[in-house]
């Protein structure tokens, strides 16, 4: 009984977990999990899911509840990231995330990485084109460790840009998903225009 309940208490935070990241637009899922079992009283570690069953979660909800709006909304954020990929053709973009993996909901903003040895010669195709931006860093976890690595954000019409700069050989190294531990999937240009053109993915 007390399995079944755990097992049951875990299905609950996720979904809960779930409705956080889509509606309130949380994207960390350690944050949304510990928020979500919080609000329903739940403490124990054993009732926390892991994070693959709240992006299960995610997909589910997007299943039952947007079933229409989603899949356009996804391609929109997709044919965004394929402009802002062309833009940085000379850095071999690639993109990742949520977007990619079809979870992204109105709160996301795409994620690419490009690879250069020199952040600013991305900072100055930018300003070539007069596009406005944001700098940052971003911590991601790799088979060495975390490291920090700059971030440069930016709008494509109406959707938000996050590109994130490696070194050249950083694309033969892929950080570690937050998800599931294993290396991030990339995608190239001419993949992401596969996932919505069914003959493409099947040629």
């Amino acid at each position: 009984m007390a399995s079944h309940q755990t097992a049951r208490n875990r299905e609950i935070v996720a979904q809960e977990a779930a409705r956080i990241i889509v509606e309130e637009g949380l994207g960390d899922y350690r944050m949304a999990k510990n928020k979500a079992a919080e609000r329903l009283g739940l403490s124990s570690r054993r009732d926390l899911p892991r994070n693959v069953e709240i992006e299960a979660a995610v997909r589910e909800r997007h299943r039952l509840f947007d079933a229409d709006g989603h899949p356009q909304r996804l391609q929109h954020m997709r044919q965004r990231a394929m402009e802002a990929m062309r833009l940085l053709a000379d850095f071999r973009p690639r993109l990742v995330g949520s977007v990619l993996k079809g979870t992204a909901h109105e709160h996301s903003d795409v994620n690419l990485h490009v690879f250069t040895d020199s952040a600013e010669d991305v900072i100055f195709k930018l300003m070539e084109h007069r596009i406005p931006y944001r700098d940052g860093e971003r911590r991601l976890r790799t088979d060495q460790g975390y490291a920090f690595y700059p971030t440069l954000t930016f709008l494509a019409g109406d959707v938000e840009i996050q590109v994130t700069v490696f070194p050249n050989k950083g694309i033969r190294q892929p950080p570690l998903s937050p998800i599931d531990g294993k290396p991030m999937r990339r995608a190239t240009a001419d993949e992401v225009a596969a996932l919505d053109d069914p003959e493409a993915a099947a040629s």
